[in-house]
């Protein structure tokens, strides 16, 4: 019999969000939901969300004291292990919260640096992801020793904990040198894998994280990329030769983007990036049965620029049409429609009247619109191999 000690407890967690003039309390919402996956992802479960409308986010502690006061309350009688923030909070703004709240604070780029800790597998991802905590909680020592606080002097605050802050620092600065170095070794391995691939088209998998990557590159290359509902499945680019017809070329599936990716992990992730910037087609995933799909579309093109890859040619990928789902307006209701009234077919017209990007709708789960699909990407892989190698157009 299993020890009850022995086993893992989940912990509870508690959400916050606020709605500032910069967001509606519609997309906090719709955030928060995307924070609720994260924490489900990361393996804790939330019981409770908090919003509040602020027009200023509170230098100290980022939210107004009365709800301050209100998470604490609910925080003690519910035995919430853990308080995350939808924002990167600052180093005294952690540290005060904790003060105050008396459980463990995370922001949302520290959780999702805890989900890519987890999910990182192979020795390049977990070099990556351990840059990026280290960067991350350099500024954030001082939190680590508020313990030592009654030890310290006054005036300059010179005691010991002073002095381990500053001991941490120095190992942590080194462990950073050290990694990025690792890491320069290990760009320049992959960069020798990249050229050792010769001269074939190269096609990348793009998009924001949970909207059906892998399963469609399961599904064209026929692989066994892992693949799951969760966020972040996918940390490693996985490259495979794929043959449509006669026409050899190599399809790439990379990381998934997110609203507020940390910066840290933006950098350290530059080396699995470079797939998508030495990519001649990019395949821009959609989750069209997402609520938000518009935003997160503009999220995806953002990161691109940011990672110098906008200028590559685009094929837009609409997937999970088999979740769509629209509301149907009753006759009576005079107010104006909206995109949750849109038929699946309106939505089509849509987007393939106001962008100048080719699109295509499917259903990778569902195989629906597969072939068409495929024929449409032979195009486009084609379309680029008879200008790179007109002397074997005869093939094609």
């Amino acid at each position: 019999m299993e020890d009850i000690s022995t086993q893992k407890t989940i912990e509870k967690a508690v959400l916050v969000g606020v709605i500032s003039s910069l967001q509606t309390e519609e997309e906090v919402n719709d955030y928060l939901e995307e924070l609720a996956f994260l924490t489900d992802t990361a393996g804790a479960i939330h019981v409770k969300r908090f919003t509040q409308k602020i027009s200023l986010p509170n230098s100290r502690t980022y939210i107004g004291s009365g709800k301050l006061a209100e998470i604490k309350d609910y925080v003690v009688n519910n035995e919430v292990d853990i308080v995350i923030f939808d924002d990167e909070l600052s180093p005294s703004q952690l540290r005060n919260i904790e003060n105050e709240l008396q459980c463990r604070i995370l922001d949302r780029t520290n959780l999702i640096l805890d989900i890519f800790a987890k999910r990182a597998q192979t020795a390049h991802a977990k070099t990556q992801v351990e840059l990026a905590q280290y960067q991350y909680l350099l500024p954030r020592l001082t939190r680590m020793w508020t313990h030592l606080e009654r030890q310290r002097g006054g005036i300059g605050l010179r005691g010991p904990g002073e002095t381990e802050i500053e001991t941490d620092r120095r190992v942590i600065r080194t462990k950073i040198s050290k990694l990025k170095e690792d890491l320069k070794i290990i760009d320049r391995q992959m960069a020798t894998q990249r050229k050792n691939r010769g001269k074939m088209i190269r096609v990348s998998l793009v998009g924001y994280t949970n909207v059906g990557k892998s399963t469609i590159m399961n599904l064209i290359s026929k692989s066994e990329v892992f693949a799951e509902n969760k966020l972040f499945a996918t940390l490693d680019t996985t490259v495979r030769k794929v043959v449509i017809g006669n026409l050899p070329f190599l399809l790439s599936d990379t990381v998934g983007f997110i609203r507020k990716l940390p910066h840290q992990l933006v950098e350290s992730f530059k080396s699995t990036l470079d797939e998508v910037r030495e990519a001649d087609i990019l395949l821009h995933v959609v989750d069209i049965s997402h609520q938000g799909f518009e935003e997160q579309i503009n999220i995806v093109t953002q990161t691109l620029q940011e990672i110098g890859a906008s200028s590559k040619p685009i094929f837009v990928v609409f997937n999970k049409i088999d979740a769509y789902q629209f509301e149907q307006k009753d006759d009576d209701d005079l107010t104006p429609r909206t995109k949750k009234n849109w038929e699946l077919e309106e939505l089509k017209n849509s987007w393939m009247a106001k962008t100048n990007l080719p699109c295509i709708f499917i259903s990778a789960k569902n195989k629906l619109n597969i072939e068409e699909f495929k024929t449409t990407l032979y195009d486009k892989v084609r379309e680029i191999h008879i200008t790179r190698y007109p002397y074997e157009n005869f093939l094609y």
